[in-house]
């Protein structure tokens, strides 16, 4: 970060007075993540709503079982509703209760079985967003936005690992820069008076005094509750990778702080699946691999994770590891993605023009998943020598995010090309919207799923492409219309 360290040889410099940087390294990151966002939103408004089962329904309208689930609470979870649900499925789990007649005989339901339906009303979302932002821009001075119910937040020059008895006053710094001399004590409610959220969290486990990192991440969540009326989760570790497995690790209203030196113990017991980057297809074939958790991840030969996944590979074993150095940077949102690749010479073959689009369309499903995209057009180029410019693409019914159907899309509009000779193709998505992870798993919203949306892609983790070995020639992927 510019200006962290300090001329004329006085060392570090830190955001608190009394506490000296260590390292340059030695950063701190938060990842905020709002719990069941929608669903928080709605109860803002409708204070009957808390406590009791709550369903957003993506395509939902009131007295029909059409769309599917964008977003269930942790009650209505508890009932067996999952996000990008059927809502038909998801109204056999869980009835409407305000569209049940429970003096009718035949209903074998009481209103404890039951829940709460609402449609999407993204325009509310985005506004209560907006409000839980500029709590994050005055908290941090580096803010990355994942999504509307999503954040990474350099904190590193707004407090320390330092232990709180470590500074003149044993306070620590707001988020909002106030002095907060006994955060717990004045931290201890919260809206829905649930009471201190951060000590059963809290995994400073070095010192038995809590950190000012986890005192900050502390009063950022309660701040954020009390001025908006949202709870979120807060993660605290020195990278970003690691901040947001914390913030999964206790849910919701979790504190979770990872200080440095200790983030591989945390992460060694937890699934494969909890490194980021890891989604069904990967896990699968590193189970194969005989890895079953992040410990035996950072403990594999770097080599044959090359090998199987490329250089992927090494940056799961970095993050397994607690290594990752990426900065939290301020990101724009890209209006289109593509993903590309030439073959080392033309080539009739159809099978290596399918793989290939395959291959790619996972790839572009991935990357759009990561930045919490959904899309309403699927295309794809195919370059023929000797250098023409071929473009397809299909509109969709709504915003999806739904690897199947990429690659679904993507090889019925390279059969135009079948007895074409191809140098190079890719697959682009493009009419992207950004939506809260839960909504981002919408791919039955289209009609593109099962029934019960068991075939919807997981919008956190697709990862089709590392189920196939890499095809030959250059790739790039790209951004395009920032």
């Amino acid at each position: 970060m510019d200006g962290r360290g300090s001329e004329g040889g006085e060392g570090h410099r830190s955001g608190l007075p009394g506490v000296a940087r260590r390292e340059d390294t030695d950063r701190i990151v938060c990842h905020v993540d709002m719990d069941c966002f929608y669903a928080s939103c709605e109860r803002r408004r409708e204070s009957r709503l808390r406590g009791e089962p709550v369903v957003i329904g993506m395509g939902y309208e009131p007295g029909t079982d059409d769309g599917a689930v964008a977003t269930a609470s942790y009650e209505a979870r508890d009932a067996g509703v999952e996000s990008a649900q059927a809502i038909s499925v998801a109204l056999d789990r869980l009835p409407n209760r305000e569209e049940t007649d429970f003096d009718d005989p035949d209903v074998a339901v009481s209103p404890a079985e039951t829940g709460f339906y609402r449609s999407v009303d993204m325009a509310h979302y985005q506004s209560v967003s907006e409000d839980v932002r500029g709590i994050l821009h005055e908290a941090a001075d580096t803010v990355r936005e994942v999504s509307i119910d999503e954040a990474y937040l350099d904190v590193t020059e707004r407090t320390a690992w330092a232990a709180t008895s470590e500074t003149n006053d044993g306070g620590s710094t707001r988020p909002d820069g106030s002095d907060n001399g006994d955060s717990d004590e004045d931290s201890s409610d919260s809206t829905d008076g649930s009471g201190d959220r951060s000590d059963r969290n809290d995994r400073s486990e070095g010192s038995n005094e809590r950190t000012l990192a986890a005192a900050f991440a502390h009063d950022l969540a309660v701040r954020i509750e009390r001025a908006v009326g949202v709870p979120a989760s807060v993660g605290v570790a020195p990278n970003m990778s690691a901040a947001k497995v914390a913030s999964d690790a206790e849910k919701p209203e979790g504190v979770v702080v990872v200080p440095p030196g200790e983030v591989r113990d945390f992460l060694a017991p937890l699934s494969i699946e909890a490194v980021h980057g890891v989604g069904p297809v990967r896990a699968r074939a590193l189970r194969e691999m005989g890895v079953e958790t992040a410990g035996d991840l950072a403990a594999a030969d770097p080599r044959d994770l090359v090998d199987r996944f490329g250089e992927r590979g090494r940056d799961l074993y970095d993050r397994a590891r607690g290594n990752d150095d990426r900065p939290v940077t301020p990101k724009g949102e890209p209006k289109s993605l593509n993903r590309e690749s030439a073959f080392a010479e033309a080539t009739s073959d159809v099978e290596r023009h399918r793989a290939a689009v395959a291959d790619l369309a996972g790839e572009v499903a991935a990357r759009a998943a990561e930045e919490g995209a959904l899309y309403r057009t699927i295309g794809i180029k195919v370059v023929t020598p000797p250098f023409d410019v071929n473009t397809r693409a299909r509109s969709l019914s709504g915003p999806v995010a739904n690897a199947e159907l990429v690659e679904q899309v993507a090889l019925e509009l390279l059969g135009e090309f079948e007895e074409a000779t191809i140098r190079k193709v890719g697959v682009r998505v493009s009419n992207l919207e950004f939506a809260t992870a839960d909504q981002s798993s919408l791919g039955n919203w289209a009609g593109t799923g099962g029934a019960d949306g068991t075939d919807a892609a997981d919008g956190s983790d697709v990862d089709r492409a590392a189920d196939r070995p890499g095809h030959a020639g250059q790739a790039s992927l790209t951004d395009f219309d920032r």
